[in-house]
This record gives structure tokens, sequence and C-alpha cells, in this order.
């Protein structure tokens, strides 16, 4: 049930209760009728979405306007926003709700040791007054929010509520108090619905594939959560809202956006046309600890013997593409393998949106850039690539290798950056050589493809595969050494391999061809490489 109050061009009031949905139009069947040559039959609809209002034109030729500004969905609306239909101007706002409790009907959960849990859902009424509150406050002291940090924006928000609620606490205790400024302030300064998974740390991937279809990845499993954004329009505001301070935009000409936020967490949406079912939204989630390779020992990514083996050859300057899919782990296994570069040499990472976290003293971040509204301003990742060569590097660090980059990548490991890392997509070492030769091939420098395969030969020494496993768990499954060229081929030596059915990790049986040189420098890796499971490391 709704109140709808009514104000038409020549004085006239009109205040009336209706049922949800509420149709808005000219016809007699209309809940909410305004006969004027203006107002369609059918003109618009006012619907119930969760906790909130949605209003939508249905295609009206002489359209609806929310404060001033024309639309086709609208969501929330507030008890404050005036709805301009033909002559009449409306506001529409939710009953209050009958009961004990100012915060209406109880929500069950359940928690996180699966105990079920009673939570009182907010009152939309209080919950949009308390909104346009403080929309308005902001707007009254004009505060630029983007140019506001974080934690100082939310702080401030916090404080002009409990301002409002002190004088005129409107029926809740102290803990529904608490409640309902956590609510407000993720609707305004946060990320709504979405901001509790944002502030979990288990959760480590938020996917909205459409406003009421939402999945979290919580210990190395999907599960949908029963929550909805409302509209699409919603859904559209949130990505509008995350990536302007970004200096990102999206629009009906560029529909896709890459992104990285202020904590690190990287933001891939999609709009429609492109988007058939609706606006989506993936965000990744920066960890707040930074792993280390004995963290990755003991989630059984790899074995003692493997974290000592890919240790030595990051410190001994081995050239190392980390290949694998999407989800598998690739970006924590370069950040923790760049950590183990001794600590006097300059690490220059490039990156398309940021995502690296090095813990190193000395290391330069590159970001590229994408084109302004005029198609102006790109800096590619092979613009950086090419820029990083003339900032004296030690080792050039490249997130993931896609396109043009390739080739100067793999100048760059021929020409005395040796020790680099990089990261790239496919599904076995092999693969991610033929991938290597697809992308160089793209660069358009006519090289014959016996050339192409000759610099990768020189340039990596190591392929190391990394998978997650459909249980969620992230494995490095294969690690290959590159030998050399022969009857045109790239030839390989595979290391290691992970046994799918005993779930251990083998060697195969032949120590890599540098291990010569490593035992002439006093390093005795001994079973290293001895082709049985679970592999030891005996001495070094």
């Amino acid at each position: 049930m709704v109140e709808v109050d009514m104000y038409f061009e020549d004085g006239r009031e009109q205040h009336l209760k209706a049922e949800l949905p509420l149709l808005i139009g000219s016809d007699v069947q209309c809940g909410v009728r305004v006969s004027h040559w203006r107002v369609a039959q059918r003109h618009a609809r006012v619907s119930q979405l969760g906790l909130l209002l949605n209003l939508e034109d249905l295609g009206s030729m002489q359209g609806t306007r929310v404060n001033a500004l024309r639309v086709s969905q609208h969501c929330p609306l507030l008890a404050t926003d005036d709805v301009l239909i033909g002559p009449c101007r409306l506001r529409i706002r939710l009953m209050d709700k009958e009961g004990p409790t100012a915060l209406g009907a109880v929500v069950t959960s359940e928690s996180e040791d699966g105990e079920r849990v009673e939570q009182p859902e907010i009152d939309p009424v209080i919950r949009n007054e308390l909104h346009a509150g403080l929309i308005q406050w902001f707007d009254v002291r004009k505060l630029n929010l983007s140019d506001l940090p974080a934690d100082l924006l939310r702080q401030r928000a916090q404080e002009s509520l409990r301002e409002m609620l002190d004088r005129n606490d409107r029926g809740l205790t102290a803990s529904e108090q608490a409640d309902v400024i956590r609510a407000v302030v993720s609707d305004v300064v946060g990320l709504g619905p979405l901001q509790p998974f944002m502030e979990d740390v288990l959760v480590s991937e938020i996917m909205v594939n459409r406003y009421d279809q939402i999945f979290i990845e919580k210990g190395g499993a999907l599960v949908q959560q029963p929550i909805s954004l409302g509209s699409d329009a919603s859904v559209r505001a949130l990505i509008e809202r995350m990536i302007f301070p970004l200096g990102r935009r999206i629009d009906d000409a560029s529909p896709m956006v890459d992104a990285r936020l202020v904590d690190g967490s990287r933001v891939n949406a999609v709009i429609s046309p492109v988007a058939l079912k609706g606006s989506c939204l993936t965000i990744r989630k920066f960890p707040t600890q930074r792993l280390q390779l004995q963290d990755l020992v003991r989630l059984e990514t790899l074995n003692q013997a493997m974290a000592d083996f890919l240790k030595c050859c990051v410190q001994r300057r081995l050239n190392i593409l980390i290949s694998g899919g999407t989800g598998s782990g690739k970006t924590t296994l370069l950040n923790i393998l760049g950590g183990q570069v001794p600590e006097h040499q300059r690490i220059v990472t490039i990156e398309d949106a940021a995502e690296l976290s090095i813990d190193h003293p000395h290391v330069i971040s590159l970001e590229a850039r994408p084109p302004n509204m005029e198609g102006r301003g790109q800096i590619s990742i092979r613009d950086l690539v090419r820029n990083a060569l003339r900032m004296r590097p030690d080792r050039i660090i490249v997130g993931e290798c896609r396109g043009l980059e390739t080739i100067d990548m793999l100048a760059a490991m021929n020409t005395g950056h040796d020790g680099s890392l990089t990261t790239l997509h496919a599904n076995s070492p092999r693969d991610a050589l033929s991938r290597l030769e697809t992308m160089v091939l793209m660069a358009g420098h006519d090289l014959p493809l016996a050339a192409i395969r000759d610099q990768i030969a020189r340039a990596v020494r190591l392929v190391i595969q990394q998978t997650r496993l459909p249980d969620g768990r992230r494995v490095v499954t294969a690690i290959d050494e590159l030998t050399g060229m022969e009857s045109g081929q790239i030839q390989m030596q595979p290391l290691m391999r992970f046994n799918r059915l005993t779930r251990k990790f083998q060697g195969q049986g032949m120590p890599p061809s540098f291990l010569g040189e490593w035992q002439r420098e006093g390093l005795q890796p001994e079973n290293w490489f001895d082709s049985q499971d679970n592999l030891t490391h005996t001495s070094s």
C-alpha cells in the first residue's frame, strides 16, 4: 500500500491510497487516473522491489520525469522525489507497516556456522526518509564527494544520520538505529546490498549477473544470494557511482569498463545492449592480507619442494610465464613470486587494471589508460612496456600478456632483463606457447614463424600452469622447462605434474638443464624432481 499526493497545474490537490503494483494513466482502470491529452492510457507503473519502490515508464510519448529528468526506469523512488506526468506532480511513498517494531518484519538468515539468525527488516519508509535527508545534507554542504576519502565520507554520513535520529528517533531502539544507519550509509556511500560482501574477508568475488541474480565466491564455492538490487537502473547507477571517481565512463557508446577501486579490488561492468539480460557487474576483491609462499604450501597449491624450487628460479633470474584460466590464481602466484626478488633489485610492474601488490621495497607500478570521450589519450600496455625499458628496471613484470605488447615483452626478456615474469590465459604449458606465437603474429611485424618460436625459446625459461579444480582449490598442475628448438618446434621438458587421482605432486624424473650450474654455485637440491608422489626437499 502506498500514499500518493497529487498536485495539478491548476492548483488542485488530491491525496489517496492505492495498492501495489500501481498503474498511472488516463484509463479508468488505472489506480491513479490523470485525465489529460499529455497522459497515455497506461503511462507509468509503480511496483515494489524488496524494500524499495520502482517507477517504470510504459513507453509514453510525453515521457515521465523524476526531479526534472526524463526516465524510463527509476529506483529507488523516494518519498521526496517529484514525479511529473502530464499536468500532475506526484509524490509516492510506502505506508508505515503495522506491527510492534518500527523495523517491520523479521528476516531469517543463516550465519557462518550454519545457525538460523533472525534479523529485523528495516522499514522502507524510515530508510527512504533518512536516505533523502542524507542526500539533502550532502547537497546543502556542497561537498565534492569524489574528493573525499571513503573513510571520511562514511564517517560524515554516519554523524549526519545520528544527528537526524537524535532529533527524531522514530521509535527505534539503539540497536535498531545502528542497523538503519548501517543500511542507509551503504545505500548512499557504499554498495548498498553488496556492501556486506565487500566487508566479508572470506568473500573473494562478487558477481551480479542481473539485478536479481547475484552470486558470491566464498571459500572457493559459488553461492547464489537471496537479495536483489531492485532494477537494472539500480545496477547501472551503482556501476556509475563506482567508476565515476576513477575517471572511467560507461554508456551506450562505451558499454564495457574495467577499473580498479581505491582498495585495489578490480571491477568489470557490462551494460546493454552488449549485456542482453541486463547490466552485469563483477568485483574481484583485493586481499587484505598478502599471501606468502608458505601460505600456498599450507593451502596445498604446491608443496615445499616446489616452493623452494620456484624461489630459487626467481632469485637466479629465470624468465617465468604463468599460465592458467580465469580465477585460477595466476595473479596471486605472480604477486608471491615477485616478492622473492632480491631487495636490491628494481621492479617495474605493468598492468591493464592494477591488481599486483608485491611485497618488495623497490617497485614502480604502471597502469594502462583507456581513451577519453574524444577517443584520445590512450596509453596501452605496449606503450608502458617500451617506456619501462628506459626506467632502468632489473625486472619487468607484466600482469597479463594479451595483445601487441607480447613482442615487446619477449624483446625485453632477450635484451638483459632476465628474471622477468608475466601471465596469460591458457589451458596447458604447450597451449601457452601457442598463444604467445599467435599474439606476436597479431603485432603485425611479419616475422616468420620460425623466428617467433626462436624468440620465445630464448626468452622464456619456465612455464607454470595454474588450475582451479572443481572443488575450488587452486593448484599448480604443471611446471615445464623450455630447452630450445629442434626441427622448428619449441622443445619442452616436464619437471612436475599434479596427479588428479592421488591429488599429489609428482616429479617427472628429469632435473632441469640449469641444475648443474646451480650445483656448481653450491645448491644441492637432490630430490626435487624424483618421480614419486609428495616430493620432498632434502637439502639446499
